[in-house]
């Protein structure tokens, strides 16, 4: 795995975003449905929670109106979680994220969240959830099998740390920490597309390669390389390299609905995707990232291929 990517040495981390269940031991819990993740396994959105519309106009219409949203700044209060009692404690700095993953993730998550406060109105901070093996979420159960995902009744993000060796391992990404932090980015970006009550417009449509459920993923996608566009300017990263950049693009495609299908499958049926091909995730993402604007995420107007 590569290694470019650096932290200020002196930033202040904020172990309170994390939630650490790791060592409490499996939870019994209904499997359910509803979490909105990076991969496949889990895609629908509850539909009872959700619902299905949001506003009048058109699909895209509306979440230009929304996305115009975006340009408007507003720093937030926010309250986290207490970490006592968790090996998190220890991440106080950002020399600390140099020196273990946790912390490492702790910084990722303190940043996407940073830019986030600083870019939507009303932004409201959310934990990530550390677990292994199984937990409970507001969405059923949250184990490893179904990837990092975000659950919209809980407004949490669930991931099993150990998802980022699968993803070099099962999917064939190169790995590197800005593999981590796409993920993460790409979770948070889900949080975002919540507040703004862009997930609302999934409704019932939610597989194939122009369906709103693709339209969601990739912009989520989209909105991870905003994040890190403006990376270096929440205070916590010392830079983001090419290198940074090309691994962020090789986890994207690693976990395109085309790739994944001839991977298992043997076969591509684009009538099924669920998250778009992996040149469309590489497409979004860069397409944040270059442009750094959320308002051009709209991947709900017009053709999503590249």
């Amino acid at each position: 795995m590569t290694c470019s990517m650096s932290f200020r040495r002196g930033a202040r981390l904020d172990p309170s975003e994390i939630e650490d269940r790791r060592g409490r031991g499996l939870r019994t819990a209904a499997i359910g449905g509803g979490g909105l993740g990076l991969i496949g396994l889990i895609v629908a959105v509850i539909l009872s929670l959700l619902g299905g519309g949001g506003g009048g106009g058109s699909d895209g219409q509306g979440v230009v109106d929304i996305l115009n949203q975006l340009s408007r700044l507003n720093q937030v209060e926010t309250t986290g979680n207490d970490p006592q009692g968790s090996t998190l404690a220890q991440c106080r700095t950002g020399a600390d994220a140099e020196r273990t993953e946790d912390c490492r993730i702790v910084g990722y998550v303190n940043s996407i969240q940073q830019y986030w406060v600083g870019a939507v109105e009303g932004y409201t901070v959310v934990p990530t959830v550390f677990f292994t093996g199984q937990t409970d979420s507001g969405c059923g159960s949250a184990t490893t099998d179904v990837g990092p995902f975000y659950c919209p009744v809980d407004k949490k993000v669930y991931i099993d740390l150990g998802f980022f060796q699968e993803l070099h391992d099962r999917f064939g990404a190169l790995g590197g920490p800005f593999a981590q932090a796409y993920v993460l980015a790409h979770e948070y970006g889900h949080h975002v597309q919540d507040l703004l009550g862009i997930l609302r417009r999934i409704g019932s449509d939610r597989q194939g390669p122009e369906s709103n459920a693709v339209r969601s993923e990739l912009q989520a996608d989209c909105f991870a390389g905003v994040w890190a566009s403006h990376a270096v300017s929440t205070g916590y990263l010392s830079e983001v390299s090419s290198a940074d950049i090309a691994d962020a693009l090789d986890a994207a495609a690693a976990v395109g609905d085309d790739r994944i299908q001839r991977m298992t499958e043997g076969q591509v049926n684009p009538e099924t995707w669920t998250h778009g091909s992996s040149a469309e995730r590489e497409q979004w993402f860069t397409t944040g990232y270059q442009t750094g604007r959320a308002d051009g995420c709209d991947t709900f107007s017009g053709s999503i291929s590249p």
